[in-house]
């Protein structure tokens, strides 16, 4: 497996911002077993339907990107349901590479400020 180039510790949570995070049943399921709940009362407190994906997460509002996913903490900047976060969230970004993760480490060394973010890839800055 290739090593990841990013870390998700020290991102405000870009992938959590995005207007489509799809949910299929299992992880529905899970997420409303999660909070006890029925998959029936999951579906009205945490989920709205996409015409073109189906189940997708509701969101709130964010200073920092307008809106994310209703299960981000947005004082602490992480997820609240990581244990059973859907697959979308389990999968991103698919490869080694987040793009936001490139966009910052490009800043960080555009901006010469080591401590912007910290890399990996770029411990001799």
């Amino acid at each position: 497996m290739p090593k990841k180039k990013y870390d998700c510790l020290n991102c405000p949570g870009y992938c959590c911002s995005y207007p489509i995070i799809e949910v299929k049943d299992r992880y529905a399921k899970q997420i409303a077993k999660h909070f006890g709940l029925t998959l029936q009362e999951a579906e009205k407190k945490f989920f709205r339907k996409d015409k073109d994906h189906g189940r997708v997460m509701q969101r709130q509002d964010d200073e920092h990107f307008g809106k994310i996913c209703t299960f981000f903490d947005t004082k602490k900047r992480q997820c609240t349901i990581y244990e059973v976060r859907p697959f979308t969230c389990r999968d991103f970004p698919g490869d080694d590479n987040c793009g936001y993760w490139d966009f910052l480490a490009f800043e960080r060394i555009a901006q010469k400020d080591k401590k912007w973010i910290s890399t990996t890839d770029h411990k001799d800055d």
